[in-house]
């Protein structure tokens, strides 16, 4: 340690184990933000959306959880951006937790490890690749490819392991998820029915990575602005 170095003490306002003093009101706010997101989609995941687009009967393809669950990306990313990986996996680890308990409580024990591996999977990925971006030239790469990678890991998992025949060992298939059907309800080409659910969840997601950027922008500089010491780095 030279001269100019002080440790950091915690004082009651920050987590020293945290990484450099994150403040306490940065960790609760981050941890309660995720909390909220995946109470949230468990409860709307329940519902689908009764709406027609273009002939296709979205309450066959998608609940609103598929609208909720994208909010958890922008956390981790935010949460990534200002405190980097070790506090962002570890809020995606009280996400994961919450995940587990609530699954079980509602959905079958197959359906639940689905959910909970996709979720840690796909979060943990985003963190990974949003840090090695996170200096790019271009201030959307990091959230956008980050968000895009995760998202598209977090529905190939889940569907996998909840709906694959190959994934059976994990629990009774359902039987109506694996039968063959019109691409979407609508096109001349069939495939087992959760392949268009997996589809429409991805298209979503895929959406909501690029909406995203919008808050992420207009927060990214305003949430627990940058210690004097590092902005003068």
């Amino acid at each position: 340690m030279t001269g100019s170095e002080t440790p950091v003490a915690n004082h009651g306002t920050t987590f020293e184990g945290l990484g450099g003093g994150v403040p306490r009101s940065a960790w609760v706010s981050a941890v309660a933000a995720m909390v909220v997101v995946v109470v949230a989609s468990n409860v709307l995941v329940q519902y689908p959306v009764a709406a027609m687009v273009g002939g296709i009967d979205l309450a066959d393809l998608l609940t609103w959880g598929a609208f909720s669950y994208p909010a958890a990306f922008l956390v981790t990313d935010l949460t990534n951006r200002r405190f980097g990986v070790v506090m962002a996996r570890r809020v995606i680890y009280v996400g994961f937790f919450l995940a587990v308990v609530m699954s079980m409580a509602i959905a079958t024990p197959r359906i639940a490890v689905a959910s909970a591996t996709a979720f840690l999977v796909g979060q943990l990925l985003d963190v990974t690749v949003f840090d090695r971006l996170r200096r790019a030239s271009r201030w959307w790469k990091a959230p956008f490819v980050g968000s895009l990678i995760g998202s598209a890991t977090d529905t190939t998992v889940f569907f996998s392991l909840a709906f694959a025949a190959a994934f059976g060992f994990l629990g009774a298939a359902d039987t109506f998820a694996g039968e063959a059907a019109p691409l979407f309800g609508l096109l001349s080409t069939e495939a087992p029915r959760w392949i268009s659910w997996a589809l429409a969840d991805f298209s979503v997601k895929l959406g909501f990575a690029a909406l995203f950027l919008v808050p992420y922008r207009l927060l990214m500089n305003v949430l627990w602005p940058l210690p004097t010491s590092r902005l003068a780095a």
